[in-house]
C-alpha cells in the first residue's frame, strides 16, 4: 500500500467515509478546529464501517462531538475565529504534568525539545518527527500538531544532547519521542542516533523509540523504500552494545490482528530490538477487562512485552475518555487475573502526574476506612519510588488531584 494521509480537508475522499452520516461528517469538521485530525487508508481499513459509530478504531482516529463542551461546540459550528479556537484550546490544559518545567539546561544553554523529569531517562523530540502517521483522538501531545509554536517540543540539537548526557552520569536511557520519530526518513533518524552512539558515553545503556508506527503504518517496516535501512539501523544500535527498546502503542487488539503488523513485528524482533507495549485506558475504546486480556495475550503470543496501562492524561478530551480510578483498577484487576505470568509485566493503572508515575495498586479497607492503595512507579524524587501510600476512596475521582490523603495530612510527594 502506498502511504497517503488525509486531513479534515480531504478525508471525505476516502471510500469508507461514504458510509458515514452527514451529521457525523460535519461534527468531525467542527471538532477538528480544536483537535488535530489525520488518518491514512491502512488504519481506516480496520474500522467496521457497517457499525462505525461504536467501533473502537473509529473512536481512536476520528474526533467526536462530545469531546468538546456543548457550549464551545455550538460556538465553533459557525465560526473560524482564531481567538475563540485559541481560547478553547487553552482551557484544555495543553501541557499537563508540568512538562514545560522539565526542559534541561547545560552551560547556559536550554536543550529545547527535551525533557528530563526522571534522573535515568531523557526524552528527546527530533524536529522532523513532530507529526504522526495518523492522530489518536485522545493524544496528550495534541498541542504538538496544532501549529502553535509556544506549545511545541522540537529539537535538532543532537550535539547539545550529547553534551548534556555526558555531564549527567545518572542518565542511562534516551527516549526518542514526538509526535512519532518513525515518521522521519531513516536517513534523518540516523543523523540523530549515529552521533549518539559514536560518542561512546559509558553510562548510556538504553535507546528507546516511542512510536505508533507499528499499528498505524506497519509498511514502515515492510515496503517503504527505506524499510530495510531502518531495520539495519535497529541492528546497528543493538550490535553497538545498546538495549534497543521499541515502545509500541497498541490501544485495542484489533490493531494487532493484521498480517502486516504480525510480519512487521517479526522483522523488528529479528534485529535484536525488544518490543514493549503500552496504552492508556480509554472509555469508548478499551474500557473492558476482556479487551485488555485479549490484547496482552496476543502481544505475548507475538513475543512482545506488555509494559504499561496508563490512566488518560488530564489534557485535551480527557472528560470524554476518562474513567474513575476505581473503575480503572477494576478493569486492570479483571484483565491481569486472567493472563499468565508472562503478561503480568504490565504496570498500572498509572497516572503520569507532575510528581511522577502514580499507580493505583488496589482498593482496601484499613481501620474501617476504605482507601486507595497507591505507589510511585517513577518519581522526580527517586527516594519515593516503590513506597506505598494511601488516599481516601472516592468513586468519582479520575486523577490524583481529585484525591485526598488518608492517614496523613499530605501525600508523600507533597
Amino acid at each position: 500500500m502506498r502511504y497517503k494521509s488525509y486531513s479534515v480537508k480531504s478525508f471525505e475522499k476516502l471510500p469508507f467515509v461514504r458510509k458515514m452520516d452527514k451529521e457525523d461528517i460535519e461534527n468531525i469538521k467542527v471538532v477538528s478546529k480544536i483537535f488535530p485530525f489525520k488518518i491514512n487508508e491502512y488504519i481506516a481499513s480496520l474500522v467496521d464501517w457497517n457499525n462505525y459509530k461504536d467501533d473502537p478504531i473509529f473512536r481512536l482516529i476520528f474526533p467526536h462531538k462530545d469531546m468538546l463542551d456543548s457550549k464551545d461546540f455550538e460556538k465553533l459550528k459557525n465560526s473560524n475565529d482564531e481567538k475563540l479556537i485559541y481560547d478553547i484550546r487553552m482551557k484544555l490544559n495543553p501541557h499537563p504534568a508540568g512538562q514545560m518545567e522539565n526542559i534541561p539546561e547545560i552551560n547556559g544553554k536550554r536543550l529545547e525539545g527535551s525533557q528530563h523529569k526522571y534522573k535515568e531517562t531523557i526524552l528527546f523530540f527530533p524536529k522532523q518527527g513532530q507529526t504522526c502517521h495518523a492522530y489518536c483522538s485522545f493524544c496528550f501531545r495534541w498541542p504538538q500538531f496544532i501549529g502553535i509554536n509556544e506549545l511545541k517540543f522540537a529539537s535538532k540539537e543532537v550535539e547539545i544532547l550529547i553534551e548534556y548526557i555526558k555531564a549527567n552520569p545518572t542518565i542511562t536511557d534516551v527516549l526518542f519521542t514526538g509526535g512519532d520519530p518513525l515518521v522521519m526518513s531513516t536517513k534523518l533518524l540516523k543523523a540523530y542516533i549515529k552521533p549518539l552512539i559514536e560518542a561512546k558515553i559509558p553510562h548510556l545503556k538504553n535507546i528507546r523509540i516511542g512510536t505508533k508506527a507499528l499499528s498505524f503504518w506497519p509498511y514502515r517496516f515492510l515496503t517503504d523504500e527505506d524499510a530495510n535501512e531502518l531495520l539495519d539501523l535497529f541492528k546497528y544500535i543493538v550490535d553497538s552494545g545498546y538495549h534497543l527498546a521499541f515502545m509500541a502503542h497498541f490501544n485495542h487488539y484489533k490493531e494487532l490482528q493484521t498480517d502486516e503488523v504480525k510480519e512487521a513485528v517479526k522483522k523488528i524482533l529479528s534485529t535484536g530490538a525488544i518490543i514493549r507495549t503500552q496504552s492508556p485506558l480509554l472509555r469508548h475504546i478499551n474500557d473492558s477487562s476482556k479487551v485488555w486480556e485479549i490484547m496482552w495475550k496476543e502481544q505475548v503470543a507475538l513475543n512482545m512485552i506488555p509494559y504499561y496501562m496508563f490512566v488518560a492524561r488530564d489534557t485535551g478530551a480527557k472528560r470524554y475518555f476518562e474513567l474513575p480510578l476505581s473503575k480503572a483498577w477494576e478493569i486492570y484487576k479483571g484483565a491481569i487475573s486472567n493472563v499468565s505470568g508472562l503478561a503480568r509485566t504490565v504496570r498500572g493503572p498509572s497516572m503520569s502526574a507532575k510528581p511522577g508515575k502514580i499507580a493505583v495498586v488496589g482498593v482496601s479497607e484499613i481501620n474501617n476506612e476504605k482507601v486507595f492503595v497507591l505507589n510511585m512507579l517513577q518519581a522526580k524524587n527517586p527516594d519515593l519510588v516503590d513506597i506505598p501510600f494511601f488516599a481516601k476512596y472516592d468513586e468519582k475521582a479520575s486523577w490524583i488531584d481529585e484525591l485526598k490523603p488518608a492517614f496523613s495530612e499530605k501525600f508523600i510527594f507533597e
